[in-house]
């Protein structure tokens, strides 16, 4: 098992849907993306002070300025912020939670929240709507995972997202009963939900893993001033083609040179790039790969081709 999660975490997620693990990624490495939020995400814009925009008797709603700071890698920072969704140990973390010798990364985004910007109270919910066109599998292995990563520290004032267990849920709705909004059975299910509910407010560095039918919802910024910093990074069993969410491609003309010119084969290939060995690297595959991405380093994938055909 590796040494920044244990097998009593594996067991939680696999039991409740979701679990807080602390101290996940070091002082270092937190560091080093905390500065790369304050890069891309500058100061905010808001006054600093408590949004409420619910109506009265509401636990929360989505609003488009939620997501005002909420954008997809690459950026043009440096491979701190670009590479921590594929960081090694949360790959492997990835891979022993869906019982899977290979994952691919299907979504990965940075989240900056700033008190005022927004009223960032939702209602609960499950994502599996926006990450399969069907519902969620039974099967940990056809499943996948989300992780929530804190790279500054997250009171209670502050913005964690909060959950119910999935045991706990199953005692109020389970997760199909979230298809049934604006109606008096739902606003009762939140208020019910509301009750089981725990928060994932830890320090700096922890990870909050969580399933698609976990019923979960973001909570407000109400410290003075307050900012959240937070990547979402989402596996899936590679093959897997029922859950997808981003298309990396699709964002083409972002700076992808600052993670292929910095990940390993193995990062890599959490986006779908084939590995060294691969049949689809030839020399003509990796000539253009080159000019593509001038300062890749391709050497794995020559090598691999070379011993291939020797």
């Amino acid at each position: 098992m590796n040494q920044r999660f244990s097998a009593e975490h594996t067991a939680t997620w696999r039991r409740d849907g979701g679990v807080l693990i602390e101290g996940f990624f070091t002082a270092a490495e937190v560091a080093a993306v905390h500065a790369d939020f304050e890069q891309v995400f500058g100061e905010p814009v808001g006054d600093g002070e408590e949004l409420d925009e619910k109506r009265e008797g509401q636990i929360g709603r989505f609003t488009e300025r939620q997501f005002t700071t909420f954008a997809p890698i690459p950026f043009d920072c440096s491979p701190a912020l670009n590479l921590i969704g594929v960081h090694p140990a949360l790959v492997d973390l990835a891979k022993t939670l869906l019982n899977a010798d290979d994952v691919h990364l299907y979504q990965c985004q940075a989240w900056a929240k700033f008190t005022g910007n927004a009223d960032y109270d939702q209602p609960f919910h499950c994502d599996f709507r926006n990450h399969t066109l069907t519902v969620p599998a039974e099967d940990a292995a056809d499943s996948c995972v989300t992780i929530m990563c804190y790279f500054t520290d997250v009171s209670d004032t502050l913005g964690p997202a909060h959950y119910v267990t999935r045991p706990d849920s199953d005692t109020v709705a389970g997760p199909t009963a979230s298809f049934a909004t604006d109606t008096a059975e739902f606003a009762q299910m939140q208020a019910a939900l509301a009750t089981l509910a725990k928060s994932s407010a830890s320090p700096a560095g922890s990870i909050f893993p969580y399933s698609i039918d976990v019923y979960h919802r973001g909570t407000n910024m109400t410290e003075p001033q307050g900012r959240r910093y937070a990547v979402m990074a989402c596996f899936k069993r590679a093959g897997n083609d029922a859950v997808a969410y981003h298309a990396w491609a699709g964002d083409h003309q972002k700076p992808w040179a600052k993670v292929f010119e910095h990940a390993s084969p193995e990062q890599l290939a959490c986006f779908g790039v084939q590995r060294p060995g691969d049949p689809f690297w030839t020399e003509v595959t990796i000539q253009r790969a080159q000019i593509r991405y001038p300062n890749w380093d391709l050497k794995p994938y020559r090598d691999a081709l070379i011993s291939s055909n020797s």
